[in-house]
């Protein structure tokens, strides 16, 4: 059965690659970032050998309780990804529990990430291995810190099945877990920054590190460099610690793996009783009920509201920066970015709509009324936004004197992404996260379209937008009164210009389109 399964999962894997050459080329990229993280790391590795033996030691025990808690991380932050190991894919098949597991934890090693963290572990024994006592336990060790991993994953993902069925609990884990993500490399360089100021960082390490190996994340990780300091005893503890781990976890995945196949939770929907309208209760007109619509799915969609989580999050990571240069210029792109980010958020409107585009079309919608009800929807929610984001820096840096053309720019900017979009969502629809799914899923059989679709366009966006981010650099970095009067007068102008190009060639193209839009739409699965 073990064998069975690591095949299954290793077909499944080579026939998602069959399905378009794409999927192939999205493999080689992903596998040679891995190769470049795994350069860096493992170069790393082979130059501790070198270090202090208590430097090394402790260096492998903090990295691999960031393995292990980053392992336990993913089925909050993208729960849905690999639906291939989902034990409720099993309910109806009598395979025995104890084989089941075994199997699942091995074919959770097929992949890009379990491969790479297999490296890892691998490598981890290089730095410790100075004798052949301390090489076999770091061996041990490593081999155990990994299936820790594994089983950590596993009993994340197996205790949230039923929860993970519930689409408010997917929402607010996914979005809370993704904070941490987006705010980790100013913690890295705030700490970095520190332990640059720190002349006693080798102790620091080791502190942290001795705590770490006495919790059930970094147990299997200070074997080796417990018997490569001489502590056998240390050394001894910690294994029973590590092994004790890993029991309970096993024990914990198998007995909810078991009443997972036993009572799969439901999946049929609940009775709802009828509610309010909302936003289209008060809609009148085919624009405002576009436009009610659409916001209706900004404010209860994780695909929206997702995107959003990032907006105020930039302020803070541009703070960090600029508190560890004591300059906080970069704070003021801020505006720009997010008019940027929030004017292109609509160039996938109609994917994201899924079969609900269906009313759009029985009803006759102009597509001029289509797109304009989707950008006044878009506009609702980024004036506000881009006004927060806009004076904060300002207020923060102290710098009024660019208030005039920070807001000229970052108006031009997100009118500008809007028209752009408006022409790209009739024009082109791929397959995204269907509705109820988690933000962050990657569908199947979206190949490379979807990528080639948004870098190009915005890059096309970027170089509309130039005009006026020259303008708004220049009164920035030169004080130039003049150019900070013409960043506010150029950018709202070109970006009405754009606004209304792209929505009447938006529009046209919509008209023109209809059918085929809704046929590509229906066959996204």
């Amino acid at each position: 059965m073990v064998a069975h399964l690591i095949r299954l999962k290793t077909q499944l894997l080579v026939n998602g690659l069959k399905r378009s050459p794409w999927q192939i080329v999205g493999l080689v990229l992903a596998g040679l970032y891995a190769l470049f993280l795994l350069g860096l790391i493992g170069a790393g590795l082979v130059a501790l050998r070198f270090a202090e033996p208590d430097v090394a030691g402790a260096v492998v025990v903090i990295g691999g309780s960031v393995l292990v808690a980053g392992w336990a991380l993913v089925p909050l932050v993208a729960s849905g990804v690999d639906m291939t190991l989902d034990p409720r894919r099993f309910a109806t098949y009598a395979v025995p529990v104890t084989a089941l597991v075994t199997g699942l934890a091995v074919a959770s090693l097929i992949g890009v990430p379990g491969i790479v963290s297999a490296i890892l572990s691998l490598l981890s024994v290089v730095p410790l291995a100075r004798d052949p006592l301390s090489a076999v336990a770091a061996l041990v060790g490593a081999v155990i810190g990994l299936f820790t991993c594994v089983a950590a994953s596993r009993v994340v993902a197996t205790a949230l099945t039923g929860l993970t069925s519930s689409r408010r609990f997917r929402d607010v884990a996914g979005i809370v877990a993704f904070i941490p993500l987006i705010l980790l490399g100013p913690i890295i360089g705030s700490v970095a920054s520190l332990a640059d100021e720190n002349p006693d960082l080798p102790a620091l390490l080791a502190r942290t590190a001795s705590v770490l190996g006495w919790t059930p994340l970094g147990a299997a990780w200070a074997i080796g460099a417990s018997t490569l300091a001489g502590r056998p005893g240390a050394a001894v503890l910690q294994a029973l610690i590590a092994l004790a781990t890993l029991g309970v976890l096993m024990a914990i995945w198998r007995a909810t793996l078991a009443r997972a196949l036993v009572n799969p939770p439901a999946s049929g929907a609940e009775a709802r009783t009828g509610g309010r309208l909302g936003f289209l209760g008060s809609a009148d007109g085919r624009v405002a009920s576009v436009a009610a619509r659409c916001l209706t799915y900004w404010f209860k969609d994780p695909r929206y509201g997702g995107s959003l989580v990032v907006v105020p999050l930039l302020p803070v990571v541009f703070w960090f920066v600029g508190l560890q240069a004591d300059d906080f210029t970069l704070m003021l792109w801020t505006g720009p970015i997010v008019a940027f980010l929030l004017g292109w958020s609509i160039s996938a409107d109609i994917s994201y709509d899924n079969t609900a585009f269906w009313l759009h079309v029985a009803s006759g919608l102009p597509g001029t009324a289509d797109r304009w009800g989707r950008v006044i929807a878009c506009l609702v929610i980024a004036v506000p936004l881009l006004a927060v984001v806009v004076l904060a820096p300002v207020a923060i840096s102290g710098r009024w004197d660019v208030l005039a053309p920070l807001a000229g720019a970052s108006a031009g900017v997100l009118l500008t992404g809007l028209g752009l979009a408006s022409v790209v969502s009739a024009r082109w629809v791929y397959a995204v996260p269907a509705p109820g799914e988690s933000p962050f899923k990657s569908p199947q059989g979206a190949g490379m379209l979807p990528m080639i679709v948004q870098f190009a366009g915005m890059g096309v966006l970027a170089v509309l937008c130039l005009p006026a981010l020259a303008l708004f650099a220049v009164a920035l970095v030169g004080g130039s009164a003049l150019a900070g009067w013409l960043a506010l007068l150029v950018g709202p102008v070109l970006g009405v210009v754009f606004l209304l190009l792209g929505v009447r060639i938006g529009g046209r193209w919509y008209d023109r389109r209809t059918p085929e839009l809704y046929a590509q739409v229906a066959a996204i699965r």
